[in-house]
Parts: structure tokens; sequence; C-alpha cells
């Protein structure tokens, strides 16, 4: 039993986190310009804001539920912004600069993990996802709470192992990258996490209106 809400658990992360987005396209680009851990932390942080969405959505916390369901325009906005601010950053980045600078500092990863966090968390649509993928494997009539936490655990390990592929993946190829291609990366992620963020604060206010 512990090992087929496990598995469940592994296929709901993966199933969720594996669509690129984004997270995806910053985790990629992260890589390429600053390593691999860098990705990887920030595919963490992104894993450890889906958690807390599978932990409402699995044990039916309703006050936080309804809290985000009754806010979730103010909270989509607010994720647009971020993710457009994001954007404009990545876009603006000079790789040479970059590159000169981590040689010069000492590396931190607090905004890497805080970027990830919050763009994954400032979309309470995936609370929806979440409860829509438990629902699809039965995962919704499990009343024990064990068993969630366990499925739960799952969903993390699940998470933690797509960002730890890709990155590891994207960073095979990163040796083969000069400073041109990086430029192109920046203004390409750039430009595709701003639209993002477009899309999202304009599709809520039409909704919203």
């Amino acid at each position: 039993m512990i090992i087929e809400y496990i598995t469940k658990g592994i296929i709901v992360g993966i199933a969720v986190t594996a669509p690129v987005g984004p997270l995806g396209v910053l985790c990629i680009q992260r890589t390429i310009n600053r390593g691999v851990f860098s990705g990887l932390v920030t595919g963490f942080a992104s894993a450890l804001a889906d958690i807390m969405y599978a932990i409402i959505a699995g044990f039916g916390v309703s006050v936080i539920a309804d809290f985000l369901d009754a806010n979730q325009v103010m909270i989509r906005i607010i994720g647009g912004i971020i993710v457009v601010v994001l954007g404009i950053r990545i876009y603006l980045s000079n790789p040479a600069k970059q590159y000169r600078r981590q040689k010069t500092q000492k590396r931190t990863y607090i905004s890497d993990l805080i970027s990830g966090f919050l763009i994954t968390i400032t979309n309470p649509v995936v609370i929806v996802v979440f409860g829509a993928v438990f629902a699809s494997l039965g995962l919704d009539k499990v009343e024990s709470g064990k068993s969630v936490i366990i499925t739960i655990v799952g969903v993390f390990a699940g998470a933690i192992g797509w960002w730890l592929f890709l990155t590891t993946f994207v960073n095979i190829f990163r040796a083969k990258i000069n400073f041109r291609k990086l430029w192109w990366i920046n203004k390409i992620t750039g430009s595709f996490v701003t639209i993002f963020g477009l899309g999202i604060i304009i599709s809520t206010l039409f909704i919203a209106i």
C-alpha cells in the first residue's frame, strides 16, 4: 500500500511539474547561465510551493482553499507582475557581465530560491490541478492522513526528480554554449517569461471584468 501511494505521488509530481512553463524555461536558462546547482535550486523552490498546494488539495484544508479562491484575481495579478519583472530582468541581462560578477563575488542562491518559490506559489490554479490529478488517480477517496502524507512525499520526490533530470540534461550541453548563444538564450527566455506574465495579468483582468 505504501509503495502504491508513493508511486501515485511520484506520478502526480511529474505530471504537474513536467509541462514546460515559465518556471521550466527559467530553470533551463539559469542552468545554462549559472550552472546546474542554480537551476536545481530554482526547481527545488518550485517543488516546495507545489508541496504546499498538494497538502491543501490532499487534506482539503477548506479555509486556505477558500481564501485562495476568493483572492485568486489578486494573487494571479501579483504573480503575473513578478513574472513580468523577472522576464524583463532576464531579457536585459548580459551573460558576459554575469560571468565576470560570478568570478569576483561569492555566489548565493537566495534569489534563485525566492523567485522560483514566488512564481509557483502565486499561481493558485496549481491547487485545482492537484485536486484534479488526485481525483483522476483515486486519491480523493483516501481517508487516512498517513496515506495522504505518503502520497505527498511521493509528489515531492517526483517533482525533485524531474528538476534533477532537466538540469542535469541541460548541463551536459552547457560547455558548448558561448556568450553569443547565451545572449540569445537570455533574450528568448526573457521574452517568453515576460509574455507569459502579461498573459496571466490580461487574462485575469478579462475574467474579472
